[in-house]
């Protein structure tokens, strides 16, 4: 069920600093990159739509997608490959590509809030770990909405160099028909060889 409009979420958490809200998209996939972004928002930045990206269908994250990128102070997107998900685990992947992203920011950062439990300083910006914080501060919320709606733009283009998965329906996630196409096809060079991808 989508979200209905409702007031709009707080644009950060600590007002007066160019707050870089962070999250991840694909964590849960059998296959492609997981995709992290990272936002600062004006503190005046107000969109009654805006919510976490899984709450919102997908035209509305597309809809949201434009307006974030254009309003934003900055913004920029990073990934972590499936080879190094293989490598290092998909908890230091995701935290490998939050850092990427932050990386991107044309504005420093002065503070850091990212949705979850778990993140590793980055340099000697303070940072809080907030649980469900992307239904909580818009700044988070559309790091959700660009890491989601990205990743699953570059799920659709990879889809064409590998038909047999279904990428561009299920975006690498662990469908019941994602699951038969490997057991039929095997393992295709961009799916994580350390994730239980076997159809049982």
């Amino acid at each position: 069920m989508s979200r209905k409009l409702s007031s709009p979420l707080p644009p950060c958490h600590t007002p007066g600093l160019f707050e870089a809200g962070c999250d991840e998209a694909g964590r849960g996939c059998l296959a492609g990159p997981v995709y992290a972004a990272a936002v600062i928002l004006p503190e005046d930045f107000n969109h009654p739509l805006l919510n976490d990206s899984k709450q919102l269908t997908e035209r509305q994250r597309e809809l949201l997608r434009p307006i974030i990128e254009s309003t934003a102070i900055a913004w920029a997107v990073g990934i972590a490959t499936a080879e190094e998900i293989d490598r290092i685990n998909i908890l230091k992947a995701s935290i490998l590509a939050m850092h990427r992203a932050i990386d991107g920011l044309k504005t420093r950062p002065q503070h850091i809030i990212v949705d979850g439990n778990r993140f590793s300083p980055y340099g000697d910006i303070p940072h809080l770990t907030i649980v469900k914080g992307d239904s909580r501060f818009a700044n988070i919320a559309a790091a959700s909405v660009l890491a989601k709606t990205h990743r699953d733009e570059a799920m659709t283009l990879l889809a064409g160099e590998y038909p047999q998965y279904g990428w561009e329906i299920n975006k690498g996630y662990p469908t019941a028909a994602h699951r038969k196409a490997i057991a039929e096809f095997g393992l295709s060079p961009l799916h994580r060889s350390t994730f239980r991808t076997t159809v049982s």
